[in-house]
């Protein structure tokens, strides 16, 4: 299989990996949105964890469209390699390395972008991940630990050393969280001095954006985390862009009408009647920032507590536009 990323001159378009958000219903609209693909939120390589009900809307499912990418999260060779396995069984056809979420209570187990203060266990992970699947391996970074620490381009040297496929790099560090403005210099570096492609990542949030931080890093391709979350639409806008050099229109709202219902009873379906409509509050939120009156409509969906009334909500609030 030829991965978007591996393209020799498109530049490849990929919604980023986030814990909560990017569960299979939002790969999919996103992916029909003009994503070339879509990794998995990050699912524990500790066994125990794998059915857990969290875990369980996470693994590798084989009526997803291909490429599957599932990203695991962990710190032990051995542990990872396992779930690797297990996850290839499942149907996936790459495995991405979580090296790069800031979270607290990921990054104080040293998981995380807090591995990558430790090149020695990273570069064991390498090798034993490589060495044991069939698929494709890939990993996403940050630029280091700190502003003091920054080593994307060790990271990025030992992942192409070990026949990892490609790195996707967010520009800032583990220290930074998501504080301040990403920075570019780094990724352009790991792009000058490796062959394996490089995915950049970090504040892309318009089609200029892309076309900006494309030209700058040389990069083979581009991950939109926060700047789809409510507007999968990003990815045809900036592939339109990067195309023609001109703005597409925005989505009618007919077609946010269309998405949101679809979004939200899906939500359902994946998650069951008592999750979903709490789940469905967080995306209603990042939708509602690019309507009229998104404030409002914000407000009185998040009073009710099952799907059926939150659609009828979106229905009267479209029916009145």
């Amino acid at each position: 299989m030829t991965l978007p990323f591996e393209h020799p001159t498109l530049p490849s378009l990929a919604l980023a990996p986030m814990a909560g958000v990017t569960d299979r219903v939002f790969r999919d609209i996103c992916r029909e949105n003009g994503a070339d693909y879509a990794v998995s939120e990050m699912v524990a390589s500790k066994k125990q964890l794998w059915q857990s009900a969290k875990s369980s809307t996470r693994h590798a499912d084989q009526t997803e469209q291909a490429p599957r990418i599932v990203q695991l999260l962990g710190t032990e060779p051995e542990e990872l390699v396992e779930a690797a396995l297990w996850q290839q069984s499942q149907g996936a056809d790459v495995i991405d390395l979580n090296m790069g979420c800031p979270a607290k209570k990921v990054c104080d187990v040293a998981a995380g972008s807090a591995l990558l203060g430790q090149p020695d266990r990273v570069e064991a992970i390498f090798q034993a991940m490589t060495a044991a699947l069939d698929i494709p391996v890939t990993v996403k970074i940050r630029t280091g630990v700190n502003t003091d620490n920054i080593n994307a381009v060790d990271i990025a040297q030992m992942a192409e050393h070990y026949g990892l496929k490609a790195v996707t790099i967010h520009g800032r560090t583990w220290a930074d969280k998501f504080q301040g403005q990403a920075e570019y210099d780094t990724i352009k570096a790991v792009k000058q001095q490796v062959a394996l492609p490089v995915i950049a990542n970090g504040d892309i949030c318009h089609p200029k954006d892309a076309q900006f931080v494309l030209k700058y890093t040389g990069s083979n391709g581009l991950m939109v985390g926060r700047g789809a979350q409510g507007y999968p639409w990003i990815f045809r806008e900036i592939r339109h862009f990067l195309t023609h050099g001109t703005l597409l229109a925005p989505p009618t709202m007919n077609e946010f009408h269309e998405v949101m219902i679809r979004h939200l009873s899906e939500l359902e379906t994946l998650y069951g009647a008592a999750l979903g409509y709490k789940i469905a509050r967080k995306h209603l939120g990042w939708y509602s920032q690019s309507l009229p009156a998104g404030t409002a409509l914000r407000k009185e969906f998040n009073r009710f507590e099952n799907t059926q009334a939150q659609l009828d909500l979106i229905n009267r609030y479209f029916d009145t536009l």
